[in-house]
Order: structure tokens, then sequence, then C-alpha cells
């Protein structure tokens, strides 16, 4: 074979290799173009799902909140209001129900959840709020947008990954909805199963059902949350030293906060293991402790404590009454969740701080809120994407060093039993460490 021909014979294969290549790589840019079309199409049914849901959930919320403060016959109503929401878990054979923790879980195996998850927590918690038991609304949004991922899963019959993706998808877009905060809900989802890893199969579609689901939201009327912070000072060595000494104070209050509700929750379990009379007892127990403060205050969401306070107005105690409100409540039995009462306590907290420092007391509350938050659920960048969203882009650098302090001193305590930790807080190893109980 003369040299032409060796030429000519190396020149074919190069460009069979690179044919090859190029039909390669147009195969795979199609199946990837498929995968998105599915995960738009599924995405986006799933966020006009969980936004016309999730209104109506923020919508009965609200209105229930509203007869309440107008009636005070109805805070009476807490031991009846108790032993239905009892009833309907006993009469549905959810007599073991987990909650967020259960949804926390599906995310790392092939468990689903059962279908009645998301009547139960919708109906249930709307009565929590109607008679005044002080929960929030994250572990409805957590466990709703959760059964619908999974319940939608099943019929579209995806693969057992896919359906856990869209477990979070519905995560993000129920979080969306009924927070307001589309940014935050998205890594949320992603972030609070396994502290460490990030699950960044699902960015795309909840990217889009959270912006689905803020968007539905917003055009039934449900407008993006926001609070004004006021006197942002400059970042300084004594400001942010300032900041240093809050984020230590709020990763205390946060291992307090979770203490106290595990411990709470145990204790009226072991006292009372029949669950109407442990509901029962903790809605007389709820309804003492108002008539004790003779305030109104720590009942329900209390989202007009959590708006004074980050506006400088707050009672010192206020964090430890809501903290021992939401105990009480949770641990007996009713439903929500306690994000927004972790809200409320670092809001509140972080008010005082402020005063006792002389340091803005709105932008310590607002720092206290996400610092807190941080605290009790190991997410530091949701925690960070909540302070954009809540607070403007002003107040980031405050909150940052907050929220990370918190991360770090918070160590392994957590709200959710089942939330996992894949990465040492303390050292650049990976370890397998459950939540602190």
């Amino acid at each position: 074979m003369n040299i032409f021909s060796k030429l000519r014979h190396k020149s074919a294969k190069q460009f069979y290799r690179v044919r090859g290549q190029a039909l390669h790589w147009a195969i795979h840019s199609l199946l990837h173009f498929r995968l998105l079309l599915r995960w738009v199409v599924l995405s986006v049914i799933m966020g006009v799902l969980l936004g016309l849901v999730g209104a109506a959930f923020v919508f009965c919320i609200a209105a229930g909140t509203a007869y309440r403060q107008e009636h005070w016959w109805c805070y009476l109503l807490m031991p009846l209001g108790g032993v239905l929401i009892v009833w309907l878990y006993r009469v549905t054979n959810d007599r073991h129900d987990k909650g967020t923790n259960m949804v926390i879980a599906s995310l790392r195996s092939e468990a689903h959840l059962p279908v009645q998850m998301s009547p139960l927590i919708f109906i249930s918690a709307i009565i929590t709020h109607f008679v005044g038991g002080s929960a929030g609304r994250e572990g409805a949004a957590l466990q709703l947008g959760g059964s619908l991922g999974d319940l939608f899963g099943g019929m579209t019959h995806l693969r057992e990954k896919d359906r856990r993706t869209l477990i979070m998808t519905g995560m993000s877009a129920a979080f969306s909805a009924i927070f307001r905060t589309p940014a935050a809900a998205v890594v949320f989802a992603m972030e609070v199963g396994c502290v460490g890893t990030m699950q960044y199969a699902g960015l795309v579609p909840c990217v889009i059902s959270s912006l689905t689901a803020s968007y539905v939201a917003d055009k039934l009327g449900f407008p993006l949350a926001h609070y004004d912070v006021q006197g942002i000072p400059a970042l300084t060595p004594v400001t942010g030293l300032k900041g240093l000494l809050l984020g230590i104070c709020c990763a205390a209050i946060s291992i307090f906060f979770c203490i106290v509700l595990h411990r709470t929750e145990h204790c009226m379990k072991h006292r009372f293991p029949n669950p109407y009379l442990r509901i029962i007892a903790a809605s007389i127990l709820l309804l003492l402790l108002g008539l004790l403060c003779r305030t109104e205050a720590y009942f329900g969401i209390g989202a007009e404590s959590i708006v004074n306070a980050v506006a400088g107005q707050a009672v010192w105690y206020a964090f430890l009454l809501k903290t021992l409100f939401t105990a009480v409540t949770i641990g007996g039995g009713f439903k929500g969740g306690e994000i927004v009462p972790s809200f409320f306590v670092g809001a509140t907290f972080g008010c005082v701080f402020g005063q006792v420092l002389g340091i803005s007391p709105s932008l310590c509350a607002a720092a206290a809120m996400v610092a807190l938050f941080c605290g009790v659920t190991n997410c530091p960048l949701a925690s960070l994407l909540i302070a954009a969203e809540l607070f403007g882009m002003e107040s980031v650098p405050f909150c940052l060093l907050a929220v990370a302090v918190s991360y770090l001193l918070s160590g392994y305590f957590g709200l959710y039993r089942e939330q996992r930790f894949y990465s040492s807080k303390f050292t650049d190893e990976h370890i397998r460490h459950g939540t602190r109980k």
C-alpha cells in the first residue's frame, strides 16, 4: 500500500469515527430533549394542581383564623376539634401517621405514601388552625405535595427513581404556593432529605413546578411574601461580631426548640397512650396557658407577631411561650407544622437581641428568622434564599453570617427524625448520621 492509499484509509477511518460520534451525540441529545419535554409536561401539571390546592389551603386557613379571632368561643371547640382529627386518622386506618417524616423517608426508599395523606392533612390542619392550635403550614405543604406527587407518579407508571423525583417536584410546588417563596421552595425540596447532598436530578422539574405553582397562586390573589426590614447597617467588624453572636444564640435556641418539641411529644405519648385522651389533655393545657397569658398571640400561626417583630416590636419572653404552645400542640396530636412557629420564635428573639445590643431590631429579627429555620431544618441554602425573597438582597450579608454559624453549631439536631446527614458539619468527610432526638 503506497503512501496515498494509507492517507485515504486514515482519512476514511477518521471520517467514520467523527460521524459515529456525531450520531451518538445526536441520539443522546434527542433522548435528553425528550426527557426535558416529559419533565416540563409533568411539572406544569403538578404546578397547576398544587397551585390550586395550595391556594385553597391558604384561603381556608386564613378564613378559619379570621373567624376564630372574631369569635372567642371557637377556642372552646379545641377538644372537640382534636377528637375529630384523631377520629379522621383512625377511621382511615392511618394509625401510625408519621406525617412529614414519612415524606422525607420516601425520598430515599421505595416506600409509597398513603393516598389518604393529602385529604387528611388538608382537613386536619384547617381544624387545628380554626380552634387555635399553635402550628404552621409547611407540614401540610410537604405532605400535600409529596403525597400528590407520589400518587401522580403511580398513575403515570414512572420508574421508582423518577417517582421520587416527582415527590420532590410536588413538595417544591406546594411549598411555593403556600409560602410564596419559589426559589427557596426548589432548594428546600432537594436539600431537606439528605443533608450534605443535593439531588440535582430534580432541579428542572422542581424549578418548573415551583414557578408554575407560584404563578397560579399569584393569579388567584396571593402575592409574594415580603417584609420591610428597617435600619440595615453597614457590615463592619462590630456589626459582624454582633451577627456572629446572633448566629450562636440562634443555634442554641434551635437545639432548645427541637429538644422541647421531641421531649414533649414523647412525654405526652407516655402519659396518655390513648390518642383521644392525649389530644384532649393537650387542648385543656393550651386553653389554660391562654388564660394565664391573657393573650391570643401564641395561638394559631402568629403572623401578626412576626410582622411586629420585623417592625421592631416584641417582648422578651415571646419566643419561650411560642415554643411551649407549639410543643403542646404538636405533641398532643394536632396537625400542621413547626417551621412557621420557628419563624415566630426566631423573629421575636432576634428583635429583643437587637434592642439589647443596640443594632437594628428589624434586621436582627429577619436574620434570626432564617438562622433559626436553618438550625431546625439543616438547610442553609434554602435559608439564604428565604432571606433574599422575604427581606431583599440588602439584608443577605448579615443573614448569611447568622445562618452559617447557626448551621454549624446546631450540630445534628433537627425537627425531622427521618432526615439524614451525609456530610459532616465539622470536618471534610462523608458520614451517615441520623437526626438527634
